[in-house]
């Protein structure tokens, strides 16, 4: 293995990078599988992706790996496999979501149905997780600590 697989895929022995990786990871994947697959309620693949490029304007492959990054790499993040790589992606998805549909709906999560759509605070946090895991990596019990100390 090179050292920059070596570099990225590098962690700490400690827990709490399973802990957030598994919280962001079982927590967002619920999502993709709205836009993948249909899932808890979600309009699926087709619906998700008319949406994204009719009604937001998102270029197609855009939408494609926001799409995919929500639903395998919450896959990825839970068994510690590119923790890392996955985290950029959600950071800067969660970032780009919290910006250009959240923002004009205030800090909080519409907890009452008394605004028109949800806040930033969710995007917040899962932002934060994200860079935490990408500054950290997977921690251990993870397919990256197993690469690592195998080579």
């Amino acid at each position: 293995m090179n050292d920059l697989a070596v570099s990225i895929l590098r962690t700490d022995a400690g827990w709490a990078g399973p802990i957030l990786r598994l919280a962001l990871g079982i927590m967002l994947l619920p999502h993709g599988a709205q836009k993948l697959l249909g899932w808890f309620g979600g309009y699926g693949f087709s619906g998700t992706m008319g949406y994204f490029t009719a009604t937001m304007r998102m270029p197609w492959i855009l939408a494609l790996i926001v799409i995919l990054t929500e639903f395998f790499g919450s896959l990825f993040l839970i068994a510690g496999a590119g923790v890392r790589f996955w985290s950029l992606l959600i950071a800067i998805i969660m970032s780009a979501a919290a910006i250009l549909a959240h923002r004009q709906h205030g800090f909080f999560m519409n907890w009452f149905g008394n605004q028109s759509g949800e806040g930033v605070e969710f995007f917040i946090l899962a932002v934060g997780i994200a860079l935490t895991l990408l500054v950290g990596g997977a921690g251990r019990v993870s397919v990256d600590a197993l690469f690592v100390h195998r080579n």
